[in-house]
């Protein structure tokens, strides 16, 4: 489940609903790559070493697996230099072990050990080191090339683009769009999955995210006010939508949505949302009125107030 799992949107039921597709995208081997399998210790282990990189924060579970399993083992004994100041190299590492010293202009600036990364910058381009890197034990390293990250982000982009469209198209709401809309509302999209009983939003809270059900269902409810008990009003699913209100109307969230079983859905933020959906935001406007409410906006928007005044 994602980090914002709190926040909250009454969302409008897609009519005509199509058949769900699977957000889990399938990748065809790529050509001339070479994949180990990798076993679940490493699989943490990578994760771990990743977890804090923007190259590799924006893939999923299942993209960050392809990426790992291209990755090769070598093997350096201690003051064996792994990379060299000044000079190309075309290598991303992860440690399994041992630990590396890092030194600028022969000056050690740093060390790292097992569950660290370094050498980033190879996955964007070829370019000069600024530091060196040399073994202060024994070091396994798993190792990733540059063109090989870049060749694999290049077929996931192609492959989700093709799979989101072919979601996107059955979505009502926005088969007024035309293709290259469409293209770039897909490549806006992130895949998240929840569990049974999670809340996905929270009635009240602030939310910056609009959501598209791709596969499961989330019982939609809404309390009347702050100490009432919520009332199931609705249940959602593939192709429905939910959240732009908040990002419409600038207010909190109108409903407390809660997955019915495994629910994996893809949302846009606040930001791409306005960019990318303006095409049809006169339409999810004019379809406010049409929600199953058991309160006006304007009511809630009063019982917000009120709230944060008792704070």
């Amino acid at each position: 489940m994602t980090d914002d799992s709190n926040e909250v949107d009454l969302p409008l039921k897609a009519i005509a609903r199509r058949g769900a597709i699977s957000s889990t995208t399938s990748f065809e081997s790529t050509d001339g790559m070479f994949n180990i399998e990798k076993d679940s210790r490493l699989v943490k282990l990578f994760n771990k070493a990743v977890e804090n990189n923007l190259l590799f924060t924006h893939l999923d579970e299942n993209e960050r697996i392809q990426v790992f399993s291209v990755m090769s083992c070598r093997s350096y004994s201690s003051d064996e230099i792994i990379i060299d100041q000044n000079n190309e190299h075309e290598y991303f590492y992860i440690i399994e072990e041992g630990e590396v010293d890092v030194y600028a202009d022969d000056q050690l600036i740093a060390s790292f050990g097992e569950c660290s990364s370094f050498g980033e910058l190879a996955l964007i381009q070829n370019a000069s080191r600024f530091m060196t890197i040399k073994a202060k034990t024994n070091v396994k390293l798993w190792t990733l090339l540059g063109e090989t990250y870049r060749k694999i982000l290049m077929d996931i982009t192609m492959n989700k683009r093709k799979v989101y469209d072919e979601f996107l198209i059955r979505v009502p709401i926005l088969q007024t769009l035309n293709e290259v809309e469409r293209f770039i509302v897909a490549d806006s999209l992130e895949s998240v999955q929840y569990e049974d009983g999670d809340i996905v939003v929270k009635q009240g809270e602030l939310g910056d995210d609009f959501f598209l059900i791709v596969e499961g269902n989330c019982i939609v409810y809404q309390k009347a006010c702050e100490y009432s008990e919520g009332v199931e009003i609705d249940t959602l699913g593939p192709g429905d939508y939910f959240g732009e209100i908040a990002l419409l109307c600038n207010r909190a969230r109108v409903a407390t949505l809660v997955a019915q079983g495994v629910l994996r859905c893809v949302k846009i933020n606040r930001e791409r949302f306005e960019r990318v959906l303006g095409p049809i935001r006169e339409i999810l406007q004019r379809n406010i009125p049409r929600y199953n409410s058991i309160i006006s906006l304007e009511q809630l928007h009063i019982i917000i107030d009120n709230k944060k005044k008792d704070c």
